[in-house]
């Protein structure tokens, strides 16, 4: 298990990521269009979205997630109002971080809060899944013709995955996972309005 370093393009935000490896991250292409909408509203579609529409995300738990530097400029914006907790950087507009709510242990690092180098690839494994191609990018900018591998292709959100995350967040759940939480207050309330 390795720390990852966590720091957004302009380097105002800094944190950690703490025990990751294979077994305690699930490393995910989401083509979604909520995701390829966030990242378009953060004028930041060419470097989270990869040639296809897809965004990179690391899936952990908020208890794994500590910002040491730069949690007031922290924000979040919701998509619609049942919608996730996308949260972002003020000062850069970097993804920082999709979340559920509060009592669910349950976080997805964007790639490009994450550490750049090849012990985050290392510690993180190789990408298992890639979900939601349906909506990809059809007539992609770049001369490559083929989305990036993952173990596992859908074109939809795939049964398997949903079974797999409702296990781990009971689990984590039962093991107190979503606390602390940097991203939320103690009552609950998200840190930012």
């Amino acid at each position: 298990m390795a720390d990852i370093g966590l720091e957004c393009t302009c380097g105002k935000v800094k944190g950690v990521a703490r025990n990751i490896s294979p077994s305690t991250a699930r490393r995910v292409i989401c083509y979604c269009e909520d995701c390829q909408n966030f990242a378009r509203k953060l004028n930041r579609a060419d470097d989270v979205l990869n040639a296809f529409g897809g965004t990179e995300i690391f899936q952990i738990t908020p208890s794994q997630v500590e910002i040491t530097q730069g949690q007031d400029q922290l924000r979040y914006l919701k998509l619609s109002e049942k919608g996730i907790y996308r949260w972002y950087t003020d000062c850069c507009k970097t993804p920082a971080g999709n979340m559920i709510g509060p009592k669910l242990p349950f976080l997805g690092i964007v790639h490009t809060f994450m550490g750049k180098d090849n012990a985050c690839d290392k510690s993180l494994g190789p990408v298992r899944y890639s979900v939601m191609e349906q909506d990809a990018i059809k007539s992609p900018v770049t001369s490559s013709t083929e989305m990036p591998k993952a173990e596992s292709s859908a074109p939809k959100f795939p049964i398997s995955l949903m079974i797999k995350i409702f296990a781990r967040l009971f689990l984590d759940s039962l093991g107190g996972k979503n606390k602390p939480n940097t991203y939320f207050k103690s009552d609950g309330t998200p840190i930012s309005d």
